[in-house]
């Protein structure tokens, strides 16, 4: 049954757990569920980047969106991530969500090829007059093509089926402009923001809520930052901020993504097993020492004890000033290998 309740609070776009043989591992999966629903989220949402959906089949992205409704058994809405290599496989997977009774899909702009935002419109308008079920707009201009501000509106205006969107790109005023462009139309369309680096700040200026990666690893501190911020306490919204701030930048720079979500979600008590991207042996000692970082930080909130040796509680005084400078040297080259200095 669909609803037409608005979208909003926090939508957990769920990693997914693998064997021993690198399939999808359903029991864990239908626990690491249930285990999400009772820490607080909003809703679910199957299918996203973090749940790294180009790495499964189309028929493995059905069957996991069946799995979690089938366990969530009505508890909580999903927004499910239908997005296939061309609109006529989109509409379809559209098709066989709705009859799953999911309450919305979020659908990413066409990737791999760079379109005008004709393009772009012409893709979202071909699915909105064909769908059956709400879709969200999903815009990710690292990753796609940007669905840009004029395309939002007229989007939001020509297909009543095309009812939010999902911005991924932490550009706050960005986020002002499509809210002024579309919101006096379309009051009930909604905004969610999936950039938790700047959850707060987004909502303050008028979004809904989130589809947030960290909320897969500490939904306690994104449903607490969500209703602290809902409920006016802004100064304690602020402080939880700052923490998931600092979390969130450690999970997602600390590792080719989301390695460093799994590594976290592992912490929690999951096994996530191996992911389908090969990795090298470096990079598998870069996670080992990234999860005992995370281990301290998660016991700091006391969502897991402390690793084996305790946490270090500052600089050792004993680095030379050649220990200082080979830190330094590996600090940078990673900036310059990320493109951030």
């Amino acid at each position: 049954m669909q609803s037409e309740t608005k979208l909003r609070g926090i939508f957990t776009p769920n990693l997914v757990p693998y064997d021993s043989r690198g399939e999808i591992n359903e029991p864990e999966l239908r626990r690491y569920i249930d285990w999400l629903i009772e820490k607080g989220v909003h809703g679910l949402y199957p299918n996203g980047s973090t749940g790294e959906f180009t790495r499964f089949t189309p028929e493995e992205r059905k069957r996991i969106v069946a799995i979690i409704a089938d366990q969530t058994r009505g508890r909580v809405p999903i927004l499910a991530g239908a997005a296939e290599a061309n609109v006529r496989e989109t509409i379809k997977a559209c098709e066989y969500y709705y009859e799953l009774g999911i309450r919305a899909v979020a659908i990413v702009a066409p990737f791999y090829y760079k379109l005008s935002p004709a393009s772009v419109y012409a893709y979202f308008k071909e699915i909105g007059d064909n769908t059956p079920i709400d879709v969200t707009l999903y815009n990710i201009p690292m990753f796609a093509s940007p669905i840009d501000v004029p395309t939002i509106q007229r989007l939001s205006e020509e297909c009543e089926k095309i009812v939010a969107i999902k911005d991924s790109s932490g550009d706050l005023p960005n986020m002002i402009r499509m809210i002024q462009a579309v919101r006096p139309n379309r009051p009930e369309f909604s905004f969610l923001t999936g950039w938790d680096a700047a959850l707060m700040p987004l909502m303050l200026i008028g979004a809904d809520g989130g589809t947030n990666a960290s909320s897969g690893v500490v939904p306690e501190l994104t449903r607490k930052l969500y209703d602290l911020t809902t409920s006016g306490q802004l100064d304690e919204a602020r402080r939880v901020q700052y923490d998931l701030l600092t979390l969130f930048d450690t999970m997602i720079y600390s590792a080719e993504f989301p390695e460093g979500f799994r590594a976290a979600v592992e912490l929690r008590g999951f096994n996530m097993g191996q992911g389908r991207q090969p990795i090298t042996s470096e990079q598998k000692t870069d996670i080992v020492t990234l999860r005992r970082t995370l281990q301290c930080m998660l016991s700091e909130h006391g969502f897991t004890n402390e690793p084996i040796g305790g946490c270090a509680t500052g600089v050792s005084e004993d680095l030379s000033a050649s220990d200082v400078s080979q830190i330094v040297q590996h600090v940078v080259a990673e900036l310059n290998r990320r493109k951030l200095l």
